[in-house]
C-alpha cells in the first residue's frame, strides 16, 4: 500500500484530502503543520507528497528526495507565485485553471501534470470549492495511474506576482473615481473571508469592512 501525505491548512485543502481519502485505497495523511513535516515524512516514507495551498518554502531536500507535487490554482505558468487567485479576480480574469506539477527549486516552475479549467465567476468560497473539487481529480488520477503525462512550462508565457498583503485590501476614496463598479466588485469578492477582507479608512480612524457587494446597472 501506498502512503500519501497531503499538506495544507485551509478547509478548502481539507475538504479536497476527505474526498481522496475516501476514493482510494491507499493510506492518505493529513499535515496541516509546518513543523510535523519532516517527521511524517520519516514515519511513512510517503510514495507522493502533495501540497494544497502550502504557504511555507519547502527544503530542497524533500523536494529533491521524494515525489513532491504542488496544487497552484492559476493556469501555469502564468500567475506564478503568491496570491494567484486574488491577483487573477481583481485583473478581471474570468476564467481560471487548476494545475498540478512537479516541484522542483524553482516558484512554480515545474513541469505540468494535470490542468484543468474552473471558474471564477461567484462568491470566494464558491470558487475554492471548485478548486477542491477539481483538484481532487487530478490528486486521484497521479495516486491511481503515476505521471501520465509531463508538460514542460513555456517560459516565454510565464508571468509572476508577489503574495499579496493586508495593507493591499485598502479602497482609498480615489479609488471610487479612478475604478469601475466591476473593478472595485472584484477586489471586495477575491478578498472574502478567511483572507484579509477589503476596507475603507473612515475619519475617525476606524476600518470600515466591505465583505461583500453587488453591481447593478442603473436603467433610468
Amino acid at each position: 500500500m501506498k502512503n500519501i501525505l497531503i499538506c495544507g491548512y485551509r478547509d478548502w485543502a481539507f475538504n479536497l484530502f476527505n474526498n481522496v481519502n475516501n476514493s482510494v485505497i491507499e493510506k492518505c495523511i493529513y499535515i496541516d503543520d509546518k513543523d510535523l513535516l519532516e517527521e511524517m515524512i520519516d514515519i511513512y516514507n510517503p510514495t507522493y507528497i502533495f501540497f494544497i495551498g502550502w504557504s511555507w518554502i519547502i527544503e530542497d531536500d524533500i523536494v529533491n528526495n521524494y515525489p513532491c507535487v504542488c496544487l497552484h490554482p492559476s493556469p501555469l505558468p502564468k500567475y506564478r507565485g503568491g496570491s494567484p487567485i486574488q491577483h487573477q479576480i481583481i485583473n478581471g480574469e474570468t476564467e481560471s485553471a487548476v494545475t498540478l506539477f512537479k516541484m522542483d527549486e524553482g516558484i512554480d516552475t515545474g513541469d505540468i501534470l494535470f490542468q484543468k479549467k474552473f471558474s471564477l465567476l461567484g462568491d470566494l468560497k464558491d470558487i475554492y470549492n471548485q478548486i477542491s473539487e477539481v483538484g481532487t481529480i487530478g490528486v486521484i488520477d497521479i495516486i491511481e495511474n503515476g505521471y501520465q503525462s509531463v508538460t514542460k512550462q513555456n517560459e516565454n508565457d510565464a508571468t509572476f506576482y508577489k503574495r499579496r498583503n493586508p495593507s493591499m485590501s485598502e479602497i482609498k476614496l480615489k479609488d471610487f473615481n479612478n475604478f469601475t463598479a466591476k473593478e472595485l466588485h472584484n477586489k471586495i469578492r477575491s478578498l472574502q473571508d478567511p483572507y484579509p477582507n477589503s476596507f475603507v479608512m473612515c475619519k475617525d480612524g476606524t476600518k470600515l469592512f466591505l465583505t461583500n457587494s453587488k453591481v447593478e446597472i442603473d436603467n433610468d
